[in-house]
């Protein structure tokens, strides 16, 4: 049985990245392991492109389970610097869900695109007998801006800071915690800060934010955790990163959690964080400008070197934690402890 989650990069090298359809002159950036969009060239501006699958928790609550899958979608154009402004959506619908129910969704998602000036111009909506919770349709953001003020994930810079906003596992508590809060043996308190988390994990107006000051690069924090994201960014410009451990923020819940469920925290999804590589004259106003808006958020480490990764065999890895290697997670573990809980 393959693994729960995307692709690993071997399989994306050998049989994706090879196999992309015409080769057309106006593609700018195609798909990339890591790269949350694509950009194409329209008239000499930048047309950045991606997509996502539509998840729908009902378990949520139909109005916050729409604006969460709504802000997974955006964000991976979001995260580009450049504000995402029409949005083709398709719903495969279940056959379970109600007219109400989807105008709730359908409405959630009016009324959030319209507060980010994002315009639905395209989609389908049907019902079928085979599709199930969450997954029930997919979704292609964009948005159109200079090709100049695209910030790409391997775009990191020797001396560059780098900064998460919110923290590890956050996404994967607040969804485990609230989805299966009998199955999970905590105190009350403990229980009820895990569940608050999933208020923390919309990324899209935090990474415009960020993106307003000098940012180098940006990624958000999903398959493979935090050490996923450190390691695809790094391998991205080729880089060394050093990250303090203790500098990591860890919210209320997600320790207690991730311990009950045998999870390590930096290995498991975390939609809504994002890591930032920002110069260093620029931190302290990006840091600012975050924590204005309430997102909690804190510098972790830095950009060592460019190419030394490749260079130093001492460092044994691009991306070291306290002086230790840290490697790219297999698999992550969100999955499987979403698979057990579901069963129990």
């Amino acid at each position: 049985m393959s693994d729960l989650g995307k692709i690993d990069r071997a399989f994306f090298d050998r049989h994706v990245a090879p196999n992309l359809g015409a080769d057309r002159n106006d593609v700018a950036l195609g798909p990339s392991h890591g790269v949350d969009f694509g950009v194409l060239d329209i008239g000499g501006r930048a047309l950045v492109t991606a997509t996502d699958p539509v998840s729908i928790l009902p378990p949520l609550g139909f109005e916050r389970a729409a604006r969460f899958a709504l802000d997974l979608i955006l964000a991976d154009v979001a995260v580009s610097g450049v504000a995402p402004s029409h949005l083709s959506i398709c719903f495969t619908l279940p056959e379970t869900m109600t007219d109400a129910e989807f105008a709730t969704i359908w409405e959630t998602i009016d009324a959030e695109c319209t507060d980010l000036g994002v315009s639905i111009v395209t989609g389908h909506t049907a019902r079928y007998s085979d599709p199930s919770y969450p997954w029930v349709g997919a979704a292609t953001a964009m948005g159109v801006g200079d090709h100049d003020a695209i910030v790409r994930p391997d775009g990191a810079r020797d001396g560059d800071r780098l900064v998460l906003t919110t923290g590890a596992a956050v996404e994967a508590v607040g969804l485990l915690s609230t989805l299966f809060p009998d199955q999970i043996d905590l105190p009350a308190d403990d229980l009820a800060a895990a569940q608050d988390r999933l208020d923390e994990v919309y990324a899209v107006r935090d990474a415009l934010t960020a993106a307003a000051g000098p940012v180098t690069a940006m990624h958000d924090v999903t398959e493979g955790g935090l050490a996923g994201a450190l390691n695809e960014m790094a391998d991205g410009a080729r880089a060394r990163f050093a990250i303090d451990r203790e500098a990591v923020p860890m919210r209320p819940g997600v320790r207690e959690v991730c311990d009950h469920l045998e999870m390590d925290p930096w290995a498991a999804t975390s939609c809504g964080s994002l890591l930032i590589a920002v110069d260093p004259g620029g931190v302290d106003d990006v840091l600012a400008a975050l924590e204005e808006r309430g997102t909690v958020a804190a510098e972790i480490g830095r950009v060592e070197s460019i190419g030394a990764a490749d260079r130093d065999a001492d460092a044994d890895g691009k991306v070291l934690v306290d002086g230790d290697p840290l490697e790219h997670p297999s698999v992550d573990p969100s999955w499987a402890a979403y698979a057990e809980l579901a069963r129990e």
